[in-house]
């Protein structure tokens, strides 16, 4: 065993549990207090200021001036009393993670001494170099001004000792260079359409707030082992690895008992958690070996979205406090269950009403209806844009591999709700309907909570499903930033939202009650949105040549589905709701391209230099060593040798083979690599990637599979899948 591998297991066998201690049993006498929400505001602040950002926060109201001082001063003197030393804007480039540069508090006096100070003008405005983030051609290179501006909507948090002020990120010219920007107009305008259809049922609703829970799944590894795998190390995933054993065939992973290492990286990470809050109030084995969830209250979209975004940074953190790194790649392992990130969406009112929960009587039941028949209908008309949103290198690996959804865009409603869509679709005639019409109906719709009542499960195989009072968007991978897919589909439930309002409007201007012009517009939605309804396995290749017949998109790899953004009615739909405009919308594309093509030349490369200088030189000391063995049986035995190394001859020739193989499939991927790297621009050259370059590797890569399945254990210089998943 070579000398890092065997130090790495040394080390995990000594590890033990770090212990962790709770400030208090009670989590609410601890939960947000580093937070400087609403009611530390009122702590700090007069209740004219409280006002000020109340108004802000729901109708998107400017701060003045006076009152930003005032907030930045409160917030300064409640930081430092939380341990703060500096403060950073926080914002969310096109980088996937998040940025932040920290500055200290101090201000120089005229007597050589410091104080602290953090005016309005720190608050509200920075202006960071611009010049090194992903910018898609959006500005010159010379062009490096930047501007990060307060988001008064999400609550300001120390961490590390450091004020931490959640912020948009433009540019000069006024470009959206991140991805909270188009988050929060999408945000606005799903609440400006949604309450607009609200009207038609209650007038007292004035506002919808769409609401995100996310459920965050990862893996851990112990450290010592993830730092002798330069795979793990440099792109989040083993390249190639022979299947162990036992993996996850028998299920007795999922939900069982928690690993006394990985319970207590839990509790402390959660307790972190808490402390900033964030709600999380799941934690679970998942199906692969050490392989978790975790899962909170569902919140506001846009402050959800930053909870999931610290929360991957704490439990990055977290762990290595407690001898593990965290794997949130979509596919850490070949042949195991990947990672995703369900998005579980819906919109609520300002009534205290969740729009996709059926109500009590007729009328809720036609609103909850309204609702949940548009969102099929935006899913219809806009599958393939979806499916953009989720479009990275590590969802190629994970959508369609037997625990994801596949690539094609399908919802999941259950086979009972689906029978009642298909009776209103039907029993909705041309003409105005009769008492007894309308009498059926009132029976139809008002069975929704008893039909629900037993038909709230999952199809985990379907990528849009729903649970009873939400949809769950299942295919959104871990790595992921919850801004891209949430922009998205509240943009497209607002556009058509906004379209089933002209419609209905006039059909009421011809003739129509309301009630019967709401029906009818449903009817017509139901009857045009049946294609992307889908009640079975997603898994099988039946439902591929269903889906081809359903006029369904299969946009298997990420340069596929990344196409979508160009197309013109995709670019007017975001510039006729003014969440991107044009250039940006073009910018993102570029930048996702470029990134695709920059992480799998890293995987390329990591997997070519393990190849020749790992994996290679052990095969070959394995074959010498059988060599030297057959030389010593012919010096000791003379001719009767030959009776003996028949079996060490066949082992001989089976490597030699498979160090030939290895040796071509490395040559042909270098060959393929090349030719990808010099396409003609950056969407050719992706396509490349996916479809040569990755074929290739993966070509290399099952030979490696082989050759440590062949190899004495002893001569194996990497930690295997069975020490990387089993050692606890």
């Amino acid at each position: 065993m070579s000398i890092s591998r065997q130090k790495a297991l040394q080390d995990v066998l000594e590890r033990t549990p770090r212990t962790v201690e709770r400030p208090d049993n009670k989590i609410s006498n601890y939960f947000g207090e580093n937070v400087f929400n609403l009611t530390m505001m009122r702590e700090y602040l007069t209740d004219e200021a409280c006002d000020s950002i109340v108004d802000a926060m729901e109708n998107h109201t400017s701060i003045s001036r006076a009152i930003a001082d005032q907030v930045a001063s409160a917030m300064k003197e409640w930081a430092i009393s939380r341990g703060a030393t500096h403060y950073t804007h926080w914002f969310q480039p096109l980088t996937g993670a998040t940025a932040e540069k920290h500055d200290s508090f101090i201000s120089p006096t005229s007597d050589g001494r410091v104080i602290e100070k953090f005016d309005g003008s720190l608050l509200v405005q920075q202006e960071p170099d611009a010049s090194s983030f992903p910018n898609g051609g959006i500005r010159n290179t010379f062009e490096a001004r930047g501007y990060t501006l307060w988001d008064p909507t999400s609550p300001a948090f120390v961490w590390e000792n450091t004020l931490c002020i959640p912020t948009i990120f433009i540019s000069y010219t006024g470009f959206a260079l991140d991805n909270k920007t188009p988050l929060l107009k999408a945000l606005a305008k799903v609440d400006e359409a949604a309450t607009s259809v609200c009207q038609y049922f209650d007038k007292n609703i004035t506002k919808v707030v769409a609401t995100l829970g996310w459920e965050q799944e990862y893996f851990l590894v112990d450290k010592a082992l993830h730092a002798a795998r330069p795979d793990l190390q440099l792109t989040g995933r083993a390249l190639f690895g022979a299947a162990p054993a036992k993996g996850q065939q028998l299920d007795d992973h999922y939900f069982g008992s928690i690993p006394a290492r990985a319970s207590a990286y839990m509790k402390e990470f959660e307790l972190e958690c808490h402390k900033l809050g964030i709600p999380v109030t799941t934690r679970h084995n998942e199906v692969a070996p050490n392989q978790f969830e975790c899962a909170p209250v569902f919140e506001e979209a846009n402050l959800a979205n930053d909870h999931n975004l610290l929360l991957m940074e704490v439990m990055e953190q977290v762990a290595r406090k407690h001898n593990f790194r965290v794997l949130l790649h979509e596919k850490p392992y070949p042949g195991l269950n990947g990672s995703g990130k369900h998005n579980n969406w819906s919109l609520g009112t300002n009534t205290g009403v969740n729009l996709l929960k059926p109500g009590n009587n007729p009328k809720t039941n036609l609103r909850f209806l309204t609702f949940f028949v548009n969102t099929l209908a935006a899913l219809h008309k806009r599958a393939d844009v979806i499916r953009a949103a989720i479009a990275s290198v590590g969802n190629d690996h994970r959508l369609g591999a037997n625990e994801a959804p596949p690539a094609i865009i399908s919802a999941f409603i259950g086979s009972q709700l689906s029978s009642l869509l298909d009776e209103l679709e039907t029993s909705i005639k041309a003409g105005k309907l009769t008492p007894e019409d309308k009498t059926a109906l009132k029976l139809e719709i008002g069975r929704i909570p008893e039909v629900l009542l037993d038909n709230t499960d999952r199809n985990r195989t379907s990528p849009f499903a729903f649970t009873g009072n939400k949809f769950e968007l299942r295919a959104v991978g871990s790595t992921a930033n919850c801004a891209v897919p949430m922009t998205v589909l509240n943009t497209i439930v607002a556009e058509q939202l906004n379209e089933f309002k002209s419609a209905v409007d006039a059909r009421i201007e011809g003739g129509d009650k309301k009630d019967d012009a709401i029906l009818k517009e449903l009817q017509k939605l139901i009857a045009e949105s049946k294609s992307i309804r889908f009640e079975g396995n997603g898994y099988s290749n039946d439902w591929v040549k269903e889906a081809k017949k359903r006029g369904l998109s299969n946009l298997r790899t990420t340069p596929e589905a990344l196409a979508v953004f160009s197309r013109k009615e995709v670019v007017s739909l975001f510039e006729d709701l003014g969440v991107l405009r044009k250039e940006e919308l073009a910018a993102r594309v570029e930048v996702e391209l470029e990134n695709y093509i920059m992480k799998r030349q890293i995987e390329y490369r990591v997997l070519l230099g393990m190849c020749k200088n790992s994996v290679l030189p052990a095969a070959i000391r394995y074959q010498s060593g059988l060599l030297t063995n057959v030389e010593q049986l012919s010096t000791v035995l003379g001719k009767q040798a030959t009776k003996f190394s028949g079996a060490q001859i066949d082992m001989i020739k089976q490597a030699g083979q498979l160090i030939q193989d290895l040796h071509a499939a490395t040559s042909d991927m270098e060959a393929i690599h090349d030719k990808a790297e010099a396409a003609k621009d950056a969407l050719a050259s992706a396509k490349a990637f996916a479809e040569k370059v990755v074929p290739s590797m993966d070509a290399a890569a099952e030979i490696c599979a082989k050759l440590e399945s062949l190899v004495d254990d002893a001569e194996w210089p990497l930690p295997k899948f069975s020490e990387l998943l089993f050692t606890r």
